[in-house]
């Protein structure tokens, strides 16, 4: 019991180290950076499932608050979140809640995965157009224009890598005897 108690808290904490590395790697293009953020939390959904993916995610949030520069570019703290970009970062919890649940429910499936993490990726948009609207004082519209728009094409190209590598990460780690069998329902 305790044993796995041990491998269920170095996943995590495995997992929140991938998002930590994919996070500050971005491409600046304007207002909103292209990142590997999203790519490394729908990885993690499948490794992880929902519950231990979304833990994963909040010490990533976490680690970077406390200033470590773990966001996009490799900055970190508060201010990140005051940003123009804070919306998108804090809908990642909820995208990451619905494509986790989504991609254990469909059995870690890949056209149903991507269906899910499609769905879910519209909460940090929305969350996020908000945000940028408001911190830069543009319209809704323009927001989306800039934070969403450039940005849908290759946000799925990132679903579908997402919906190959997950399904081969997570049967190479339970075959090594990694996971746990809950994780599978998670």
């Amino acid at each position: 019991m305790k044993e796995s108690r041990i491998r269920r808290n170095v996943l995590i904490a495995v997992m929140a180290a991938v998002i930590c590395i994919l996070g500050p790697l971005s491409i600046p293009i304007g207002p909103v950076p292209v990142t590997l953020t999203n790519f490394a939390i729908y990885i993690t959904m499948y490794v992880l499932g929902t519950r231990d993916g979304a833990i994963a995610y909040l010490l990533y949030m976490l680690i970077g608050l406390a200033g470590l520069p773990v966001f996009s570019g490799f900055t970190g703290g508060p201010a990140k979140l005051l940003g123009p970009t804070g919306g998108y970062l804090i809908g990642f919890l909820p995208m990451a809640l619905i494509a986790g649940a989504v991609i254990v429910k469909a059995g870690r499936k890949p056209v149903l995965s991507v269906i899910g993490m499609f769905a879910a990726t519209w909460v940090p948009y929305l969350l996020g157009t908000a945000w940028l609207a408001y911190s830069a004082h543009m319209t809704f519209g323009a927001a989306f224009g800039v934070g969403v728009a450039p940005f849908l094409v290759e946000d799925f190209c990132k679903m579908v890598a997402a919906a190959v590598v997950g399904p081969l990460l997570y049967s190479a780690l339970s075959s090594a005897g990694l996971l746990q069998v809950s994780a599978q329902r998670r």
